[in-house]
């Protein structure tokens, strides 16, 4: 899949069982061939604002062999700074300060504390857009949800840095 015209699709959820299961929902739907799905996580945030990343199953949703990688582009996209609090390596902190710029300047992305904000969960996956209506729909557990486009410069860029450092990246996301 090309990584031309990407999104960003989120939906925010007052608990984890049900982000659990729209993931598991988005998984059956790529199965099926519905749409192709690039990435996807489930984040939780407890009361004191601590975020994990959540993995359910026994494969993920999207493809390559270094997933923990691929959920580190996820995070990244979605909110540079969770990312940067656990990333090491001065690649993907000049990285992220470009993402978050742009994000600034063109307005896109989303705000952190209105699609997880503490004691909530959330489901996000990068798509191809042309899949984005169909993954949206897909959480229907959802309090809310959203997509928006991704710059797939960021993206690429993003991989690749934390391609160059995955073993430290996988680390921290699974601490």
């Amino acid at each position: 899949m090309g990584n031309e015209n990407l999104a960003l699709v989120v939906g925010s959820y007052d608990n984890t069982a049900a982000a659990s299961d729209d993931y598991q929902a988005l998984r059956s739907g790529q199965d099926a061939g519905g749409y192709e799905i690039v990435g996807a996580v489930v984040l939780e945030r407890d009361e004191d604002g601590k975020v994990q990343v959540k993995e359910h199953g026994d494969k993920s949703v999207g493809h390559g062999a270094a997933w923990g990688a691929g959920a580190g582009v996820v995070v990244g996209l979605f909110a540079p700074p969770l990312l940067a609090a656990t990333a090491v390596g001065a690649g993907i902190g000049a990285i992220l300060g470009k993402i978050k710029k742009n994000r600034e300047e063109k307005q896109f992305g989303v705000d952190l504390e209105e699609y997880l904000a503490p004691g909530t969960s959330a489901v996000v996956a990068v798509v191809d857009d042309k899949w984005a209506d169909r993954v949206e729909k897909a959480l229907t557990r959802s309090d809310k949800r959203i997509s928006k486009a991704i710059d797939s410069d960021d993206y690429e860029r993003l991989q690749k840095a934390i391609e160059e450092s995955a073993d430290d990246v996988i680390e921290q996301l699974n601490s």
